[in-house]
């Protein structure tokens, strides 16, 4: 009875999109997905926060999002998910909570739980130099670790000039290092926090070594199949990918636009997965306490490290650790992609977890971070 009232209403709001020519704006309620409720809560027990949430969701169609999700999970189910605006703007497809977006440095967090379950396993040392993993990368002088490198320590570079965007398709991990590795250190390691996406494709480089496969096939048996994770995977150019968004852009003075094409197999460790809002909660909520990780490996991500000198850098491994703006304590990441934004934030006292995604970038401001902590905690009421 359940999957069939899904469907109707699924397939009613499916028609009111293309029967209606109205702005976005106008349309929040005809695109927006039924919220998936999966507690077993008193009707309308959540219908205030519910209602916040489309507030919100309503300001940022008027800012211009093309198409977004966001899914809010309390003591380890999903209390709300629903999806907004479009998918495909040409073709009229509406956003779903299940749409996979480019999620961007929001695929930091899940490659570091694939870390540290190698770790768990006994096949990863985080304290030798990198060289016991990958013999090809250079000698910087010092010793660069695992632990640094997950923790944005190493003195590795972010991105120069246009690799953002970059087309070249590289057919493993290993190539994509030539990208950076043979570059000096910004910092000597350990000394100071210097944010890296090409650290975590080093990194990845490590876990294939240590696993004995390929980083994708390591990462898909470590983490996104034990959890269930199955709207999460690789964003390959040349794939048929169910669901998977179009991607958009919108710069300054001009009208909304379909983001450049990129391939981002360069980068897969540090920002080049697609995953939902629901894919990502549950993710989140698998790291509320020990379960699918032991409580040392919990510590390992959430521990804020400190560099040589004893000054705390607010990031774990793949995580930061701080407050929100209401002063409760959070671990969260964001994500910028080329045609995708998003935000990952789980609140471990409250056991609330918030994901939103969504399929643009703009060099302005669409959304607030403290809008997003906004959302998740009217679910605490």
């Amino acid at each position: 009875m359940h999957k069939h009232t899904w469907s109707q209403r699924r397939s009613l709001a499916v028609l009111l999109v293309f029967a209606s020519g109205f702005a976005f704006v106008s349309k929040v309620n005809a695109q927006s997905a039924p919220a998936a409720v999966t507690t077993k809560e008193k009707p309308g027990s959540y219908a205030a926060a519910r209602d916040h949430a489309r507030s919100i969701a309503k300001e940022w169609l008027a800012r211009g999002i093309p198409g977004f999700s966001v899914t809010v999970a309390r003591d380890g189910r999903i209390v709300y998910s629903e999806g907004f605006g479009y998918a495909d703007v040409e073709q009229k497809v509406a956003a779903w909570p299940t749409t996979k977006f480019r999620i961007g440095s929001v695929s930091k967090p899940l490659t570091a739980v694939a870390l540290v379950k190698l770790v768990e396993q006994g096949k990863l040392d985080l304290d030798v130099p990198i060289q016991k993993y990958v013999p090809t990368f250079p000698d910087k002088g010092s010793p660069i670790t695992l632990r640094m490198l997950a923790g944005h320590l190493a003195g590795i570079r972010h991105y120069n000039g246009d690799e953002f965007f970059i087309q070249k398709h590289y057919a493993t991990v290993l190539d994509g290092l030539g990208i950076f590795q043979n570059d000096p250190l910004v910092s000597p390691p350990g000394t100071k926090f210097n944010y890296s996406s090409y650290g975590f494709n080093l990194l990845s480089a490590a876990i294939e070594k240590a696993c004995g496969e390929d980083f994708l096939s390591c990462i898909h048996e470590l983490v996104f199949a034990p959890l269930g994770l199955r709207s999460t995977t690789e964003d390959q150019p040349s794939d048929i990918i169910e669901q998977r968004s179009r991607f958009y852009n919108h710069l300054k003075d001009k009208l909304l636009q379909n983001a450049p094409y990129v391939d981002n197999s360069y980068k897969w460790a540090g920002g080049g997965f697609l995953s939902s809002t629901e894919d990502l909660v549950r993710f989140g909520n698998a790291l509320l306490e020990p379960r699918f990780l032991k409580k040392e490996s919990l510590a390992l991500l959430f521990t804020p490290q400190k560099t040589k000198s004893g000054e705390e850098t607010s990031y774990g491994m793949g995580w930061f650790v701080g407050k929100s703006e209401s002063g409760q304590k959070i671990y969260q990441h964001s994500g910028g992609s080329v045609g995708g934004t998003s935000q990952l934030i789980i609140y471990p006292e409250q056991q609330l977890v918030i994901a939103m995604i969504c399929n643009y970038s703009t060099d302005g401001e669409s959304w607030k971070f403290e809008e997003v902590q906004s959302i998740a905690e009217a679910f605490e009421k």
